[in-house]
């Protein structure tokens, strides 16, 4: 049987956090993190399979976290999951290198769909 699949939630509402956990739970190994600096920490770890980022942190926020994934090679899959939801919130996230923009309030069903995506995707590469 393959291994369940880990993901990082880095996601500072103290509420939204661990309710997000307990749905990708449903899928993934979950770790959450509330901040950004802890975020990028733990995403070079590399035991995550997919990330899933808000854009307003605490100590440093989502896109800058991105960018520095990015900027050393690092490929992960990642999935930004916030309140920042115009056309030019998306543009700015996905040119910063998110592979998927999901503004907030989200319907669950449509996040876990798009992560089974990003895991499709990333499998094909």
């Amino acid at each position: 049987m393959a291994e369940t699949p880990r993901l990082l939630l880095v996601e500072d509402d103290p509420e939204l956090g661990p309710l997000l956990g307990a749905i990708l739970e449903e899928a993934y190994t979950v770790d959450l993190v509330t901040d950004g600096a802890d975020g990028l920490h733990a995403a070079r770890s590399g035991l995550y399979d997919l990330i899933v980022l808000d854009r307003r942190l605490p100590t440093r926020d989502g896109l800058s976290v991105l960018r520095a994934l990015r900027s050393e090679g690092d490929r992960i899959p990642v999935l930004l999951l916030t309140a920042l939801g115009s056309v030019r919130d998306h543009v700015e996230g996905l040119d910063a290198g998110a592979d998927d923009y999901l503004p907030k309030p989200f319907d669950a069903h449509e996040l876990l769909a798009r992560l089974r995506a990003l895991r499709r995707t990333a499998a094909m590469a």
